[in-house]
């Protein structure tokens, strides 16, 4: 598995994929990624959650151009549109992220969405591992 890109939001533990959080020690409010204070209360006492690896989409749309680079280092030419979307993980925070499916047919709003890794490349030309969500096929298996 190549290089994590980013260590302080997602760790690769016993080849487990967990998301990285916070949650205040002061009012519970959980966050992704993790900070230093809490947005609701701004108290500095955060412990490290590890976050669920599965929720529901809450919203969803297709990035249809490239973005900016960074984090895009592709061409126009290259580029291939991709699904972003805010998955909840049920009792803990909504994340926003990439999706495995870009297919609006195959989205809908309350679907059960699993934690993946991706191979992303960097402006350098390296793989690295992020994250996205992925549609659970009705096995409980990504789709």
């Amino acid at each position: 598995m190549a290089e994590v890109i980013d260590p302080g939001i997602m760790k690769v533990n016993d080849g487990r994929l967990n998301l990285v959080g916070g949650r205040c020690d002061a009012c519970g409010e959980i966050e992704f990624p993790h900070k230093q204070s809490c947005r609701d209360c701004g108290a500095a006492d955060i412990t490290t959650v590890p976050l669920a690896a599965s929720g529901v989409l809450w919203s969803w749309t297709v990035q249809r151009f490239p973005p900016p680079s960074p984090p895009y280092f592709g061409g126009a030419d290259d580029f291939a549109p991709f699904g972003v979307g805010y998955v909840e993980l049920p009792g803990e925070v909504i994340v926003e992220a990439r999706l495995t499916e870009s297919d609006p047919e195959r989205l809908r709003i309350g679907m059960p969405m699993t934690l993946v890794s991706v191979e992303v490349v960097t402006e350098t030309g390296e793989t690295r591992q992020t994250f996205a969500f992925a549609p659970v096929a009705q096995g409980g298996n990504p789709s």
